[in-house]
């Protein structure tokens, strides 16, 4: 432990750099605590303020450069296929979509406060057409406000951090596997979050073709669209007779249930599992609906099988 942070005082530039660059890319990594034991560090004097200032803020403008040039070059599907692979895929489009319509370019700054969207700003801000300027500036500002809250912290607390620092040196191989059970139990309640996920991406889907037909009948079900302001934006397109009603909307009653009475209900959206749609279709079950059922595959499977669609 001794010589893990010997090699934290000589190296602090690049571990940060590191650290916040892979954090930026989404890993598991600790980036928030590096910085808070950069800055009780930084009171010794041995390590160069503006240096890990620097590092920090190109780390993050690296990280979420890519993101965003990824957004802007491949739009939503980028954005959708990186939440499926996240540790909480269930918020990820959701809550990034709700960050973006709802505070705009400053997303960019409040994303980095929230756990499971941090990673998905970027992307989302590329999409929606933000420009390369405006990104740059907000997103180095939200670095600068991270690297100093952390910094300001970790020198704050510089004599406690210290002496913790001093206890794990002593403690050696116990204070590491102290710090890797830390991680573990990190990851374990992230894996049964996504477990928890899965368990709700299991229930009854209807299929394009099921739904097609259906549409077709003499008793057409009511389709909702559950995607949220930012999502229309990014794709104005709709199945035609889809009423736009969002999560949140449906959990707060903003649909009257009297309007679906005796029909079936179709849910669709663009995220990973259809859990949007999966999770208003469990609302509307809990109300009364007789038949609540969300799309596999959402809006894409509806558009790639030749479907027509209707604009907002």
């Amino acid at each position: 432990m001794a010589q893990l942070m010997s090699l934290l005082v000589q190296n602090a530039i690049l571990v940060v750099f590191a650290a916040s660059f892979a954090a930026r890319l989404g890993l598991p990594v600790p980036a928030a605590a590096v910085l808070v034991v950069t800055g009780a560090l930084l009171a010794a004097g041995d390590i160069s303020l503006a240096g890990v200032v620097l590092a920090a803020v190109a780390a993050n403008l690296l990280g979420d450069g890519a993101w965003f040039y990824a957004g802007r070059r491949f739009g939503y599907r980028f954005m959708r296929l990186l939440c499926r692979i996240s540790l909480a895929p269930d918020s990820c489009v959701r809550r990034g979509e709700s960050l973006i319509g709802d505070w705009g370019g400053l997303s960019l700054v409040a994303a980095k406060f929230v756990p499971g969207v941090s990673v998905v700003a970027p992307p989302m801000a590329g999409a929606l057409g933000m420009s390369v300027p405006r990104f740059i500036g907000f997103d180095i500002g939200a670095a600068l406000i991270l690297t100093g809250l952390f910094l300001g912290l970790g020198w704050g607390f510089r004599n406690q951090i210290q002496d913790v620092l001093a206890v794990m040196a002593q403690a050696g191989g116990i204070a590491t596997m102290a710090l890797g059970a830390l991680l573990v139990v990190f990851l374990v309640v992230r894996w049964w979050r996504r477990r928890a996920f899965m368990r709700l991406t299991g229930m009854p889907r209807i299929s394009v073709d099921e739904l097609h037909e259906m549409l077709a009948g003499d008793e057409p079900p009511l389709v909702i669209d559950v995607r949220g302001a930012a999502g229309r934006q990014v794709d104005p397109r709709r199945i035609p007779g889809a009423l736009s009603y969002t999560l949140k909307a449906l959990q707060q009653r903003g649909l009257d249930l009297s309007a679906a009475a005796g029909r079936d209900v179709v849910l669709y959206c663009n995220c990973p599992n259809e859990v949007s749609a999966a999770q208003a279709a469990r609302v509307l079950l809990a109300r009364g609906a007789r038949r609540a059922l969300p799309l596999t595959g959402g809006l894409d499977a509806w558009v790639a099988s030749g479907r027509p669609t209707s604009p907002h």
